[in-house]
Protein backbone atom coordinates (compact mmCIF):
# COMPACT_ATOMS: atom_id res chain seq x y z
CA UNK A 1 0.00 0.00 0.00
CA UNK A 2 2.58 2.30 1.01
CA UNK A 3 4.50 1.52 -2.35
CA UNK A 4 0.90 2.47 -4.42
CA UNK A 5 1.19 5.15 -2.46
CA UNK A 6 4.26 6.50 -3.41
CA UNK A 7 4.04 6.14 -7.00
CA UNK A 8 0.79 7.99 -6.62
CA UNK A 9 2.78 11.12 -5.27
CA UNK A 10 5.79 10.60 -8.13
CA UNK A 11 3.40 11.12 -10.74
CA UNK A 12 1.23 13.94 -9.30
CA UNK A 13 3.67 16.17 -7.88
CA UNK A 14 7.15 14.58 -7.75
CA UNK A 15 7.52 14.78 -4.27
CA UNK A 16 8.80 11.57 -3.26
CA UNK A 17 10.63 10.41 -6.17
CA UNK A 18 13.06 6.66 -5.56
CA UNK A 19 16.64 7.60 -6.84
CA UNK A 20 18.24 4.51 -5.93
CA UNK A 21 17.86 1.19 -3.15
CA UNK A 22 19.82 3.26 -0.92
CA UNK A 23 18.41 6.76 -0.75
CA UNK A 24 15.04 8.30 -1.19
CA UNK A 25 14.54 12.39 -2.27
CA UNK A 26 11.96 13.65 -0.03
CA UNK A 27 10.75 17.27 -1.03
CA UNK A 28 14.15 17.96 -2.26
CA UNK A 29 16.45 16.87 0.20
CA UNK A 30 18.28 13.37 -0.06
CA UNK A 31 17.84 11.14 2.76
CA UNK A 32 19.57 7.69 3.43
CA UNK A 33 17.85 5.04 5.20
CA UNK A 34 20.31 6.37 8.50
CA UNK A 35 18.99 9.74 7.85
CA UNK A 36 15.25 9.75 7.77
CA UNK A 37 12.46 12.30 8.02
CA UNK A 38 12.34 10.57 11.93
CA UNK A 39 15.49 9.64 12.82
CA UNK A 40 15.55 6.01 13.57
CA UNK A 41 12.80 5.21 11.11
CA UNK A 42 12.98 4.48 7.53
CA UNK A 43 10.62 6.98 5.38
CA UNK A 44 7.83 4.57 4.83
CA UNK A 45 7.47 4.56 8.64
CA UNK A 46 7.88 8.24 8.99
CA UNK A 47 5.46 9.59 7.08
CA UNK A 48 2.80 6.92 8.41
CA UNK A 49 3.51 8.68 12.04
CA UNK A 50 3.81 12.11 10.61
CA UNK A 51 0.53 11.37 8.78
CA UNK A 52 -1.17 11.76 12.73
CA UNK A 53 -0.07 14.99 13.30
CA UNK A 54 -2.89 17.30 13.33
CA UNK A 55 -3.89 20.35 10.56
CA UNK A 56 -3.38 22.78 13.46
CA UNK A 57 0.20 21.65 13.71
CA UNK A 58 0.93 21.99 9.63
CA UNK A 59 2.38 25.49 10.25
CA UNK A 60 5.10 24.73 13.39
CA UNK A 61 5.64 21.20 11.17
CA UNK A 62 6.60 23.37 8.13
CA UNK A 63 8.97 25.42 10.00
CA UNK A 64 11.51 22.76 10.97
CA UNK A 65 13.48 22.55 7.81
CA UNK A 66 12.79 22.94 3.90
CA UNK A 67 12.21 18.81 3.27
CA UNK A 68 9.10 19.32 5.94
CA UNK A 69 7.85 22.53 4.40
CA UNK A 70 7.47 20.94 1.27
CA UNK A 71 6.07 18.04 2.33
CA UNK A 72 3.36 20.24 3.68
CA UNK A 73 2.74 22.21 1.28
CA UNK A 74 2.66 19.51 -1.34
CA UNK A 75 -0.47 18.02 0.39
CA UNK A 76 0.78 14.79 0.45
CA UNK A 77 0.44 14.29 4.20
CA UNK A 78 -3.21 15.54 3.79
CA UNK A 79 -3.85 12.52 1.13
CA UNK A 80 -2.01 9.90 3.18
CA UNK A 81 -3.94 10.78 6.12
CA UNK A 82 -7.06 10.04 3.64
CA UNK A 83 -6.33 7.08 2.32
CA UNK A 84 -4.89 5.61 5.73
CA UNK A 85 -8.98 6.03 7.00
CA UNK A 86 -7.41 8.64 9.87
CA UNK A 87 -10.90 9.99 10.47
CA UNK A 88 -10.18 12.21 13.14
CA UNK A 89 -11.57 16.04 12.26
CA UNK A 90 -10.09 19.28 13.55
CA UNK A 91 -12.61 22.30 12.83
CA UNK A 92 -11.43 26.09 11.93
CA UNK A 93 -13.85 29.05 12.47
CA UNK A 94 -12.85 31.33 9.75
CA UNK A 95 -13.97 34.99 10.11
CA UNK A 96 -13.43 38.60 9.21
CA UNK A 97 -14.58 41.63 11.46
CA UNK A 98 -12.29 44.26 10.88
CA UNK A 99 -10.43 45.36 7.56
CA UNK A 100 -7.14 43.57 8.76
CA UNK A 101 -8.40 40.40 6.80
CA UNK A 102 -9.27 37.01 7.97
CA UNK A 103 -8.79 35.13 11.39
CA UNK A 104 -8.87 31.41 11.85
CA UNK A 105 -10.16 29.85 14.72
CA UNK A 106 -9.19 26.03 15.97
CA UNK A 107 -12.01 25.02 18.12
CA UNK A 108 -9.52 21.95 19.43
CA UNK A 109 -7.06 23.66 20.30
CA UNK A 110 -8.26 27.11 21.18
CA UNK A 111 -5.78 28.55 19.04
CA UNK A 112 -6.22 31.83 16.83
CA UNK A 113 -4.49 32.12 13.60
CA UNK A 114 -4.22 35.14 11.42
CA UNK A 115 -4.76 34.35 7.78
CA UNK A 116 -1.99 36.21 4.77
CA UNK A 117 -3.11 38.83 3.32
CA UNK A 118 -5.33 38.28 0.31
CA UNK A 119 -3.63 39.37 -2.42
CA UNK A 120 -7.17 41.21 -4.10
CA UNK A 121 -7.59 44.60 -5.85
CA UNK A 122 -9.00 46.99 -3.59
CA UNK A 123 -12.64 46.67 -5.25
CA UNK A 124 -13.00 43.34 -4.01
CA UNK A 125 -11.45 44.01 -0.30
CA UNK A 126 -13.67 46.65 0.54
CA UNK A 127 -16.73 45.07 -1.47
CA UNK A 128 -19.65 43.07 0.51
CA UNK A 129 -18.12 39.28 0.75
CA UNK A 130 -19.53 35.71 1.21
CA UNK A 131 -17.95 32.94 1.95
CA UNK A 132 -18.02 29.15 2.41
CA UNK A 133 -15.50 26.15 3.04
CA UNK A 134 -15.24 23.05 1.26
CA UNK A 135 -12.96 20.39 2.17
CA UNK A 136 -9.84 22.57 3.18
CA UNK A 137 -10.58 25.30 0.77
CA UNK A 138 -12.07 28.68 2.13
CA UNK A 139 -13.60 29.99 -0.72
CA UNK A 140 -14.77 33.73 -0.96
CA UNK A 141 -17.10 35.28 -3.01
CA UNK A 142 -17.09 39.33 -4.02
CA UNK A 143 -16.36 41.75 -6.73
CA UNK A 144 -13.79 43.31 -8.43
CA UNK A 145 -13.66 46.39 -10.45
CA UNK A 146 -15.35 45.12 -13.53
CA UNK A 147 -16.95 41.42 -12.57
CA UNK A 148 -17.35 39.04 -9.97
CA UNK A 149 -14.15 37.13 -8.77
CA UNK A 150 -13.86 34.10 -6.18
CA UNK A 151 -10.29 33.98 -3.66
CA UNK A 152 -9.80 30.68 -2.27
CA UNK A 153 -7.40 30.06 0.66
CA UNK A 154 -6.11 26.57 1.09
CA UNK A 155 -5.34 25.08 4.72
CA UNK A 156 -2.68 23.05 3.85
CA UNK A 157 -0.96 25.37 1.58
CA UNK A 158 -1.73 28.86 3.43
CA UNK A 159 -1.79 30.62 0.68
CA UNK A 160 -4.27 32.38 -1.47
CA UNK A 161 -5.11 32.00 -5.15
CA UNK A 162 -7.84 32.91 -7.53
CA UNK A 163 -10.27 30.35 -7.99
CA UNK A 164 -12.70 29.66 -11.65
CA UNK A 165 -15.31 31.76 -11.84
CA UNK A 166 -18.57 30.42 -11.81
CA UNK A 167 -21.16 29.53 -15.00
CA UNK A 168 -23.16 32.12 -14.20
CA UNK A 169 -21.74 34.84 -11.69
CA UNK A 170 -23.65 35.89 -8.67
CA UNK A 171 -24.13 36.97 -5.09
CA UNK A 172 -26.24 36.63 -2.35
CA UNK A 173 -26.83 32.94 -3.01
CA UNK A 174 -27.78 30.35 -0.93
CA UNK A 175 -24.90 27.73 -0.69
CA UNK A 176 -23.55 24.93 1.31
CA UNK A 177 -20.68 22.15 1.32
CA UNK A 178 -20.54 18.41 1.82
CA UNK A 179 -17.50 16.77 1.88
CA UNK A 180 -15.19 18.02 -1.25
CA UNK A 181 -18.20 19.35 -3.16
CA UNK A 182 -20.43 22.55 -2.48
CA UNK A 183 -23.30 23.88 -4.47
CA UNK A 184 -24.88 27.52 -4.81
CA UNK A 185 -28.29 28.42 -5.91
CA UNK A 186 -30.08 31.41 -6.58
CA UNK A 187 -28.59 35.22 -5.73
CA UNK A 188 -28.15 37.81 -8.40
CA UNK A 189 -26.11 38.47 -11.05
CA UNK A 190 -24.57 41.87 -11.36
CA UNK A 191 -27.18 43.45 -13.24
CA UNK A 192 -29.50 42.65 -10.36
CA UNK A 193 -31.58 40.06 -11.57
CA UNK A 194 -32.85 37.46 -9.67
CA UNK A 195 -31.68 33.64 -10.76
CA UNK A 196 -32.71 29.97 -10.30
CA UNK A 197 -30.08 28.55 -11.31
CA UNK A 198 -27.45 26.42 -9.16
CA UNK A 199 -23.70 25.20 -9.70
CA UNK A 200 -21.66 22.49 -8.26
CA UNK A 201 -18.44 23.12 -7.28
CA UNK A 202 -15.97 20.21 -7.11
CA UNK A 203 -12.88 21.20 -4.86
CA UNK A 204 -10.59 18.13 -6.40
CA UNK A 205 -10.76 19.85 -9.94
CA UNK A 206 -11.42 23.34 -8.93
CA UNK A 207 -14.38 22.81 -11.59
CA UNK A 208 -17.93 24.31 -11.82
CA UNK A 209 -20.41 22.59 -13.31
CA UNK A 210 -24.36 23.82 -14.26
CA UNK A 211 -27.21 22.56 -12.17
CA UNK A 212 -30.55 22.17 -13.05
CA UNK A 213 -32.87 25.18 -12.43
CA UNK A 214 -34.47 25.51 -9.30
CA UNK A 215 -38.46 25.60 -9.99
CA UNK A 216 -38.23 29.61 -8.47
CA UNK A 217 -35.73 32.19 -8.84
CA UNK A 218 -34.51 33.16 -5.19
CA UNK A 219 -32.02 36.20 -3.99
CA UNK A 220 -30.96 36.35 -0.09
CA UNK A 221 -31.50 33.08 0.90
CA UNK A 222 -29.65 30.55 2.62
CA UNK A 223 -28.59 26.61 1.86
CA UNK A 224 -27.43 23.68 3.49
CA UNK A 225 -27.17 20.12 2.91
CA UNK A 226 -29.32 17.29 5.03
CA UNK A 227 -29.75 14.12 4.77
CA UNK A 228 -27.22 13.78 1.77
CA UNK A 229 -29.24 16.46 -0.02
CA UNK A 230 -28.98 19.79 -0.48
CA UNK A 231 -31.64 22.62 0.18
CA UNK A 232 -32.20 26.04 0.02
CA UNK A 233 -34.60 27.83 1.88
CA UNK A 234 -35.87 31.92 2.55
CA UNK A 235 -35.33 34.84 0.20
CA UNK A 236 -36.49 37.07 -2.20
CA UNK A 237 -37.96 36.40 -5.97
CA UNK A 238 -38.37 40.38 -6.01
CA UNK A 239 -38.18 43.72 -4.11
CA UNK A 240 -41.48 42.92 -2.80
CA UNK A 241 -41.90 38.90 -2.87
CA UNK A 242 -40.52 37.09 0.28
CA UNK A 243 -40.55 33.24 -0.31
CA UNK A 244 -41.72 30.94 2.76
CA UNK A 245 -41.12 27.78 0.26
CA UNK A 246 -38.03 25.71 0.03
CA UNK A 247 -36.77 23.43 -2.28
CA UNK A 248 -34.54 20.26 -2.04
CA UNK A 249 -32.07 18.92 -4.60
CA UNK A 250 -31.87 15.19 -5.17
CA UNK A 251 -27.98 15.19 -6.61
CA UNK A 252 -28.99 11.54 -7.80
CA UNK A 253 -31.88 12.27 -9.37
CA UNK A 254 -30.81 15.46 -10.21
CA UNK A 255 -34.03 17.26 -9.78
CA UNK A 256 -35.94 19.70 -7.33
CA UNK A 257 -39.18 19.28 -5.41
CA UNK A 258 -40.45 21.96 -3.87
CA UNK A 259 -41.56 22.28 0.15
CA UNK A 260 -44.24 24.29 0.41
CA UNK A 261 -44.68 26.41 4.23
CA UNK A 262 -40.96 25.09 4.95
CA UNK A 263 -39.45 28.59 6.06
CA UNK A 264 -42.70 30.63 7.27
CA UNK A 265 -40.48 33.33 9.01
CA UNK A 266 -40.39 35.52 5.59
CA UNK A 267 -37.39 38.00 5.35
CA UNK A 268 -37.68 41.32 4.17
CA UNK A 269 -34.82 43.16 2.03
CA UNK A 270 -33.32 45.21 4.99
CA UNK A 271 -32.89 41.45 7.05
CA UNK A 272 -30.14 39.02 6.73
CA UNK A 273 -30.84 35.66 4.88
CA UNK A 274 -31.76 33.00 7.33
CA UNK A 275 -29.36 31.91 10.05
CA UNK A 276 -29.16 27.98 9.75
CA UNK A 277 -27.32 25.25 10.80
CA UNK A 278 -27.30 21.40 10.28
CA UNK A 279 -26.34 19.20 13.08
CA UNK A 280 -26.94 15.30 12.81
CA UNK A 281 -28.56 15.51 10.27
CA UNK A 282 -31.50 17.98 11.94
CA UNK A 283 -31.62 21.61 11.03
CA UNK A 284 -31.61 24.60 12.98
CA UNK A 285 -32.35 28.02 12.57
CA UNK A 286 -32.88 31.77 14.03
CA UNK A 287 -35.93 33.83 13.89
CA UNK A 288 -34.67 37.71 13.90
CA UNK A 289 -37.37 39.48 15.79
CA UNK A 290 -37.86 37.03 18.98
CA UNK A 291 -33.88 35.77 19.09
CA UNK A 292 -35.28 32.25 19.46
CA UNK A 293 -33.06 29.00 18.29
CA UNK A 294 -35.90 27.02 16.29
CA UNK A 295 -35.77 23.12 14.85
CA UNK A 296 -37.05 22.05 11.90
CA UNK A 297 -39.45 18.88 12.34
CA UNK A 298 -38.95 17.51 9.09
CA UNK A 299 -42.22 15.10 9.17
CA UNK A 300 -44.71 17.85 10.01
CA UNK A 301 -42.78 20.63 8.63
CA UNK A 302 -43.03 23.04 11.30
CA UNK A 303 -40.58 24.48 13.68
CA UNK A 304 -40.22 24.20 17.70
CA UNK A 305 -39.12 26.43 19.54
CA UNK A 306 -36.23 25.76 21.57
CA UNK A 307 -34.01 28.47 23.47
CA UNK A 308 -32.94 31.98 22.88
CA UNK A 309 -29.45 32.86 21.31
CA UNK A 310 -26.57 34.38 23.63
CA UNK A 311 -26.77 37.42 21.73
CA UNK A 312 -29.26 39.35 19.89
CA UNK A 313 -30.01 38.89 15.96
CA UNK A 314 -32.69 41.59 16.41
CA UNK A 315 -31.07 44.68 16.90
CA UNK A 316 -29.33 44.71 13.41
CA UNK A 317 -31.83 42.37 11.50
CA UNK A 318 -30.32 39.24 11.89
CA UNK A 319 -26.65 41.25 9.99
CA UNK A 320 -23.30 41.06 11.97
CA UNK A 321 -23.48 37.28 13.53
CA UNK A 322 -22.72 33.95 12.31
CA UNK A 323 -25.06 30.74 13.21
CA UNK A 324 -23.12 28.06 12.24
CA UNK A 325 -22.97 23.87 12.71
CA UNK A 326 -19.31 22.52 13.65
CA UNK A 327 -19.12 18.86 14.63
CA UNK A 328 -21.84 18.03 16.77
CA UNK A 329 -22.03 21.45 18.36
CA UNK A 330 -23.68 25.10 17.04
CA UNK A 331 -21.97 28.11 17.34
CA UNK A 332 -23.07 31.49 17.59
CA UNK A 333 -20.62 34.18 16.40
CA UNK A 334 -21.15 37.74 17.01
CA UNK A 335 -19.49 40.64 18.84
CA UNK A 336 -19.73 42.22 22.74
CA UNK A 337 -18.32 45.24 23.97
CA UNK A 338 -16.89 45.59 27.07
CA UNK A 339 -14.14 47.21 29.97
CA UNK A 340 -11.71 45.73 27.59
CA UNK A 341 -13.05 47.56 24.44
CA UNK A 342 -14.27 45.53 21.41
CA UNK A 343 -14.55 41.37 21.42
CA UNK A 344 -15.83 38.77 19.18
CA UNK A 345 -16.64 35.89 21.12
CA UNK A 346 -17.53 32.25 20.00
CA UNK A 347 -20.90 30.32 21.96
CA UNK A 348 -21.18 27.12 21.40
CA UNK A 349 -24.42 24.37 22.30
CA UNK A 350 -24.75 21.10 21.84
CA UNK A 351 -28.32 19.78 20.54
CA UNK A 352 -27.30 16.49 22.32
CA UNK A 353 -27.46 17.93 26.02
CA UNK A 354 -31.28 18.99 24.93
CA UNK A 355 -32.91 22.64 26.25
CA UNK A 356 -33.99 22.52 30.11
CA UNK A 357 -37.13 24.89 30.38
CA UNK A 358 -36.79 26.72 27.36
CA UNK A 359 -32.71 27.39 28.14
CA UNK A 360 -29.71 26.41 26.19
CA UNK A 361 -26.55 25.79 28.18
CA UNK A 362 -24.09 28.31 25.84
CA UNK A 363 -20.76 28.16 26.46
CA UNK A 364 -17.66 30.16 25.65
CA UNK A 365 -15.40 28.64 23.13
CA UNK A 366 -13.26 31.71 22.38
CA UNK A 367 -13.07 35.20 22.18
CA UNK A 368 -10.90 37.70 19.79
CA UNK A 369 -10.49 41.11 21.41
CA UNK A 370 -9.93 44.34 19.50
CA UNK A 371 -11.65 42.96 16.15
CA UNK A 372 -14.88 44.81 16.16
CA UNK A 373 -17.89 43.88 17.06
CA UNK A 374 -19.75 42.92 13.26
CA UNK A 375 -18.85 39.81 12.11
CA UNK A 376 -18.53 40.41 8.49
CA UNK A 377 -17.62 36.37 7.31
CA UNK A 378 -17.79 33.51 8.82
CA UNK A 379 -17.39 29.38 7.64
CA UNK A 380 -16.60 26.46 9.31
CA UNK A 381 -14.23 23.80 8.10
CA UNK A 382 -13.86 20.48 9.42
CA UNK A 383 -11.02 18.27 7.80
Amino acid sequence: MLLKLKEDVKKEDNFLEMNSRDSVNVGGSRFKPSDSLLPGLIDDVALNCLAWVGRSDYASLSCINKSYNKLIKSGYLYGLRKQLGIEEKEHWVYLVCDPRGWEAFNTTKKKWMALPKMPCDECFNHADKESLAVDCELLVFGRELLDFAIWKYNLICQSWVKCQGMNRPRCLFGSGSLGSIAIVAGGSDKNGNVLKSAELYDSASGVWELLPNMNTPRRLCSGFFMDGKFHVIGGMSSPAVSLTCGEEYDLEKRTWRKIEGMYPYVNRAAQAPPLVAVVDNQLYAVEHVTNMVKKYDKEKNTWNDLGRLPVRADSSNGWGLAFKACGEQILVVGGQRGPEGEAVVLNSWCPKSGAENGTLDWQVLGVKEHVGVFVYNCAVMGC
